[in-house]
């Protein structure tokens, strides 16, 4: 799902938990390690690199201030993520069913 799409609450919440999936597949952490959406980005590090990117672009569109890089080097793999828990229209789904402002 494209971040611009995603409303303050859940932007800066998928970066915050993105850079715990960073941390836990670069740094070879065990805290959730076997959870779905760890799992999906094993080996696909340049992937989770490119949509940290595009968070942060976001981020910056949005006037935040972004202070935590990550190192490219770390990644691997693949660029693009074709893995999904969800698919696009039912990330949509779910988060039409949420109390937030994302977009309709």
């Amino acid at each position: 799902m494209p971040p611009s799409e995603l409303c303050r609450v859940h932007l800066l919440g998928e970066h915050r938990e993105l850079h715990a999936i960073w941390t836990i597949l670069t740094q070879d952490k065990t805290g959730y390690r076997n959870h779905p959406e760890t799992k999906r980005w094993e080996g696909k590090t340049n992937a989770l690199f490119e949509r940290h990117e595009a968070l942060v672009g976001e981020m910056e569109c949005r006037g935040y201030n972004h202070r935590s890089p990550i190192d490219r080097s770390l990644g691997v793999g693949p660029k693009k993520q074709d893995d999904l828990v969800d698919s696009i229209a039912k990330q949509r789904q779910l988060l039409r069913a949420k109390d937030c402002e994302c977009p309709q």
